[in-house]
């Protein structure tokens, strides 16, 4: 089927302010910004200000990172006019907008296929990003360290330092995630299950986003999403009967609805103009045959679902009833 070949690692970066650190209540687009700055600056050789024209597009780790677009040559998926990026910051959730120098702050980074092998390049850039300043006053941090994070079959966690600066060199650990450890804890029997979407969460579904999140619309995107990462960033096709799939879907009851719509704002300093990407979070219960469906959404905690998840948006969890 392919599902088991997406490879998936986390990161934990820390940072500690050296100055009053000022942040949005939702930080994602922050980070997103600051560190793609910095990125570019360090990977990028020919300073073309647009990657879709330049020589060197196939061969540069920002145009891959950043500018992801099906090679010229695909033969699958090929109505994809871009695919998703092979990164999800998760910023942290607490609305707190203000940190003090010496307290620490902390986001997750997961990595998609072949991007896990440039986790240095996102060290680097994240203490360059440091170096230069963050946030509404630019203040500067150090980048304390950095950590695989794993979850284990028993429901504990796992953490490896892969960065201290102290060392300032980054380890190489085997940080990639066991799919099969995230299987083996999941009740493949149950009828009932629950999603909490945490952050906003952007499904489109027939041409408009929608704020009802019926279960077959979740998959529909959720099956798009691990479909493309599988093919474009680990190089595997995922071969399901979609139909099928989604027939099944339908069949799945929505029995609660708590969910609320809301508009987050983000500036985009490549578009030069304000964004809104709202998106619906809160609870949705569901009754019918989940199981079949259970290593797909679980796998979709890490990737998250639906647009603009690179800012930590689309993140949700389960709740198994």
């Amino acid at each position: 089927m392919g599902l088991n070949q997406l490879a998936l690692a986390k990161y934990r970066f820390t940072l500690r302010p050296k100055e009053t650190l000022v942040l949005p209540p939702f930080k994602g687009s922050t980070l997103r910004g600051g560190f793609g700055f910095v990125f570019r600056k360090i990977a990028c050789i020919t300073k073309n200000r647009d990657c879709s024209t330049c020589s060197l597009k196939d061969s540069c780790v920002y145009s891959y990172i950043f500018e992801t677009s099906p090679p010229s040559d695909s033969s699958y998926l090929r109505s994809y006019r871009s695919i998703p990026r092979p990164f999800i910051l998760e910023p942290p959730l607490e609305e707190k907008e203000e940190y003090a120098p010496g307290e620490t702050f902390s986001f997750n980074l997961i990595l998609v296929g072949k991007a896990i092998d440039y986790l240095p390049y996102f060290i680097l850039a994240f203490r360059r990003l440091g170096e230069m300043g963050l946030g509404r006053r630019k203040a500067r941090y150090e980048l304390v360290r950095v950590e695989s994070v794993k979850e284990l079959p028993n429901g504990q966690v796992e953490t490896r330092t892969v960065y201290n600066a102290d060392t300032q060199t980054v380890k190489s650990v085997d940080a990639q995630i066991d799919l099969s450890d995230l299987f083996s804890s999941l009740r493949f029997h149950t009828r009932f299950l629950t999603l909490e979407f945490v952050t906003p969460t952007r499904i489109k579904y027939r041409g408009s986003y929608t704020s009802r999140p019926h279960f077959h619309i979740i998959l529909r995107s959720l099956l798009r999403r691990l479909s493309s990462l599988l093919y474009f960033h680990c190089g595997e096709k995922l071969t399901l009967d979609y139909r099928k799939m989604i027939e099944e879907a339908q069949k799945i009851k929505t029995l609660k609805v708590e969910v609320d719509w809301i508009d987050w704002e983000r500036y985009s300093g490549r578009q030069e103009q304000r964004m809104k990407l709202g998106g619906f979070v809160g609870q949705v219960t569901y009754r019918g045959d989940i199981g079949k469906f259970l290593p797909f959404l679980k796998i979709g905690e890490y990737t998250h679902l639906g647009k603009a998840v690179v800012f930590g948006l689309g993140k949700y969890k389960i709740e198994e009833n």
